[in-house]
């Protein structure tokens, strides 16, 4: 475990970051292993133009909201549920176009809406101060909510994600956006439904993860089980509007961001490497920065005991 600091200057105030403990360790099972003890019940949000966010809850006390990241489902926490439930009641969230949710194509599936459904559900489901974890586009959506002023967590922990840069995809996305942008032909969706299915199979989850972690490839067939036409079309909608370039802005509102912020990185992923954390570790008032070893993309497979120690140890 690596932890990292920003030098201060003598004359400024005392800061406000923290080194994270070491509670005791917590008996999480490794992510092939993972079977949930705890009664998870599934819920739905209507948000008012009629989108719905399917998630889960575990757990009793205050909501911890997990935001998964793209491509995936809430299945991507499921290693650390029962660990965070003995102390929260923990939020599982299919984002929209992910799993159970929402995945009509008569929504925009712009940045701009994608943001205001998060906002919407964090609001009905964890109160006005929540406390927030994301992953990928999951961390993305909650730093822009936050941005815009439509939430104020908190607490904040950001995992492994592009945040302020340009997006770094790995060949796994860049098979998904190629396989489902001209899903807008007409006759195409079906066929091109079938070729995400055979693009995006399993075994491509072994190149996310830096230990080979079990449960890997059920995670990945998960998550794509359903691409059926309506999916395919609205994930070609998203993909035409979703930005290419960096998030530069993001930058500028760090100094804002007055709150508690915990930085948990992976070391072995490329696509978002460790000077994106730093460069955010420089700007936000009270951010700590803690890198788990031996982690790649997905981090609660390949060190589910460090994630969800690191996530108590933070957030209480």
């Amino acid at each position: 475990m690596s932890s990292r600091k920003r030098p201060r200057p003598a004359s400024s105030r005392a800061s406000s970051r923290r080194r994270t403990g070491w509670p005791t360790v917590l008996a999480t099972p490794t992510a092939g292993e993972v079977t949930l003890s705890r009664a998870v019940k599934l819920r739905l949000y209507h948000h008012p133009d009629g989108a719905r966010i399917a998630y889960r809850e575990a757990g009793t006390g205050p909501p911890l909201a997990l935001l998964h990241s793209q491509g995936l489902t809430h299945r991507e926490f499921e290693p650390v549920v029962d660990a965070l439930a003995d102390r929260h009641r923990v939020v599982l969230p299919d984002l929209p176009l992910h799993g159970d949710s929402e995945d009509r194509p008569r929504h925009p599936y712009t940045p701009e809406w994608l943001t205001d459904v998060l906002a919407g559900f964090l609001a009905d489901t964890c109160g006005p101060r929540p406390l927030v974890a994301g992953h990928g586009v999951g961390a993305h959506l909650a730093l822009r909510a936050i941005a815009e002023q439509r939430v104020t967590p908190a607490k904040l922990v950001l995992l492994p994600s592009p945040m302020h840069t340009r997006p770094r995809r790995s060949g796994f996305e860049k098979a998904g956006r190629v396989a489902v942008k001209a899903a807008v032909v007409p006759g195409c969706d079906r066929a091109l439904a079938r070729a995400a299915s055979l693009t995006l199979r399993p075994s491509r989850g072994d190149r996310l993860t830096a230990t080979g972690a079990p449960g890997v490839h059920d995670l990945i067939r998960h998550a794509h089980m359903d691409l059926g036409g309506d999916r395919v079309r609205s994930w070609a909608k998203a993909a035409r509007r979703w930005p290419r370039g960096a998030d530069a802005h993001l930058l500028d509102t760090y100094g804002a961001m007055d709150f508690p912020v915990l930085l948990l990185w992976a070391d072995d992923d490329l696509a978002h490497p460790l000077t994106i954390a730093e460069a955010a570790l420089e700007r936000l008032p009270q951010a700590q920065l803690r890198v788990l070893p031996r982690t790649g993309f997905l981090i609660a497979y390949d060190d589910p005991v460090g994630l969800a120690r690191e996530l108590v140890a933070f957030c209480g």
